[in-house]
């Protein structure tokens, strides 16, 4: 396959438009891009009116100076009439089949106490026992949307939406607070967490609760969530991981959500649980 896309797909104009939207996203002037980079301001500058190409490498170059994430790495390349440069590969693809591997056994590892993973957009793509027991103990039927329970779940919308499990969580204000501060700092960078904010902000209270956020502050380290239904008390808290170095679109978009007992009486609520 040839390194470059037809002419036709080629726009100067296009490229030195993301690479501007992204460089002010990052806070920084041309002067500052350009000494980062070791290139002139006037190349910049030059680069972003569409008055010069970039080469690949040098699309490459600033992709990493702007810390792009490798989605939108792929989509400055192709606005430069190149061909992306990372793969995106479903998860049971041959070729991540060591990360799926790892991601499995960290699951079944993390029992009796619930572990997923989850895409950009939130949507959960693994799941072990225990989480399904709390999803399912949470939704009962139907999932957050009041549809088929086959339908995969959301993460972000299933605390957010008022038939998920908003009800059951005691301290709901602060975990939606935490949780819309986490997507707003994501959808910065990831047009499928913009598209779910967006969605979210429409449930009844959600908005004016991301009216009344500090942006400015920083999120906190740990989620902890109460969550009370049926008689049954949980206090969680929660812990995110990602993959390291991933080379791979799909890689990078997935994290792995893991649910820890705050107390003793919710680990042995969980523990007892998983023997039933």
């Amino acid at each position: 396959m040839s390194d470059a896309i037809s002419s036709q797909a080629v726009s100067a104009a296009g490229f030195g438009t993301l690479m501007r939207q992204w460089r002010r996203r990052r806070g920084l002037s041309q002067l500052d891009l350009a000494e980062n980079g070791g290139v002139s301001q006037r190349h910049v500058s030059f680069l972003e009116s569409g008055r010069a190409r970039p080469s690949r490498q040098m699309v490459l170059h600033l992709a990493e100076l702007l810390d792009m994430p490798l989605r939108e790495r792929n989509r400055l390349l192709h606005a430069a009439g190149f061909a992306a440069a990372y793969r995106e590969s479903k998860l049971d693809a041959p070729q991540l089949a060591e990360a799926r591997h790892a991601l499995d056994l960290l699951l079944k590892q993390h029992e009796p106490f619930p572990a997923v993973v989850v895409d950009a957009a939130w949507t959960v793509q693994l799941a072990n026992q225990a989480a399904q027991r709390m999803i399912g103990f949470l939704l009962g039927p139907l999932n957050e949307s009041g549809h088929d329970p086959a339908k995969p779940v959301n993460f972000m919308k299933l605390p957010l939406h008022p038939q998920g499990a908003r009800p059951f969580i005691k301290n709901w204000r602060d975990v939606a607070g935490n949780l819309l501060h986490r997507l707003q700092r994501e959808a910065m960078d990831s047009p499928a967490a913009a598209a779910v904010l967006s969605e979210v902000r429409g449930y009844p209270d959600v908005d004016a609760l991301w009216r009344s956020v500090d942006w400015e502050a920083e999120p906190r380290p740990l989620l902890s969530f109460s969550v009370e239904k049926d008689g049954l008390a949980l206090d969680l808290v929660t812990m995110i991981a990602t993959f390291g170095t991933p080379q791979d679109v799909t890689l990078q978009d997935l994290r792995i959500e893991s649910f820890l007992p705050a107390n003793a009486a919710s680990e042995a609520l969980l523990r007892g649980l998983a023997t039933h």
